[in-house]
């Protein structure tokens, strides 16, 4: 703690002078407020406040990942080289092939988009990534986040319960301890819902390019507490055998293949064709009560 330091106008701790140092060369002065900071008419204080007004918590994680884009391209001696970096990752909008369009970026959030828009390109538009901040762009930087921003989870809570499973208990308190640990859980998911270790999102060139499997043999974590992905196999992966995460979480992996076909398709553009997928084609698309999936709302959540 003693390295910690604090960027006094944004309010951010950095966990060292160099780390501080490091965020200011690469976009920090890009976004600072500075003396701003708690001017409500600020066009940054008004990007997220209107993304707010969208999204789920962690409110302002993709919109202000996707500023943070921005802000490195213009602080950036050679621009090229972000612009390279940021290109090598999937930002279509529609998969033209299936006839697949993602869902945020249909005709019920036309209205929600054209705000964002005007609202980045007023906070941060620059001459050398004009054609982000044109309709098109726009959508393609928003399916790019949405598609590869990977969810970091560095909840301290469950660094602690997982701590709890090697202490040397009775049976008595064993029992007591999770109870304590279900209802802390139910307690927390007041405030945080489906947030509760995902503290922010970040953009992993590596992960992004792991396709998807329904019975994946790799998975990310942040076993660090960090932001340092680590990507581990939860199987034996032989020579040349592709390696497969999931997109979906474990609850979603156990649905019907109907539900996580709708999943995948509106969020990440493709139909999946993976073993299990292939194995479950002939089954009905129903589970315990009825149809599944068809009627989930749709809500700016999933970027």
């Amino acid at each position: 703690k003693k390295k910690m330091r604090l960027c006094v106008p944004l309010q951010v701790m950095y966990c060292s002078n160099e780390c501080r140092q490091a965020a200011a060369d690469q976009y920090h002065r890009a976004l600072c407020l500075g003396s701003s900071q708690e001017d409500p008419n600020h066009p940054i204080s008004k990007l997220k406040d209107a993304w707010r007004s969208m999204h789920y918590p962690p409110e302002t994680s993709s919109i202000m990942l996707m500023a943070r884009m921005v802000a490195t391209v213009k602080q950036a001696q050679d621009k090229g080289h972000w612009q390279k970096l940021f290109s090598q990752f999937s930002s279509r909008a529609a998969n033209e092939e299936e006839e697949i369009a993602h869902k945020l970026l249909g005709e019920k959030f036309q209205g929600q988009l054209n705000l964002l828009r005007t609202l980045f390109t007023t906070a941060l538009y620059d001459d050398h990534l004009n054609r982000w901040f044109t309709p098109e762009g726009f959508r393609s930087l928003f399916s790019l986040v949405g598609t590869n921003g990977q969810g970091i989870g560095t909840s301290s809570l469950s660094q602690w319960v997982h701590a709890c499973d090697a202490l040397a208990l009775t049976s008595q308190q064993r029992e007591q301890l999770d109870s304590f640990i279900d209802q802390l859980y139910k307690d927390v998911e007041k405030e945080t819902g489906d947030f509760l270790n995902c503290e922010g999102s970040g953009l992993f060139l590596l992960q992004s390019a792991c396709n998807h499997s329904c019975i994946p043999n790799a998975a990310a974590s942040f076993p660090s507490n960090n932001f340092l992905l680590h990507l581990s196999a939860l199987s034996d992966i032989s020579p040349g055998e592709e390696i497969g995460i999931s997109y979906l979480d474990c609850c979603q992996r156990d649905r019907s293949r109907h539900s996580r076909h709708k999943i995948l398709r509106d969020n990440y553009l493709f139909i999946c064709s993976c073993p299990k997928c292939v194995s479950q084609m002939d089954e009905l698309d129903l589970t315990r009560g009825g149809a599944e999936g068809d009627d989930m709302e749709d809500e700016m959540t999933d970027v």
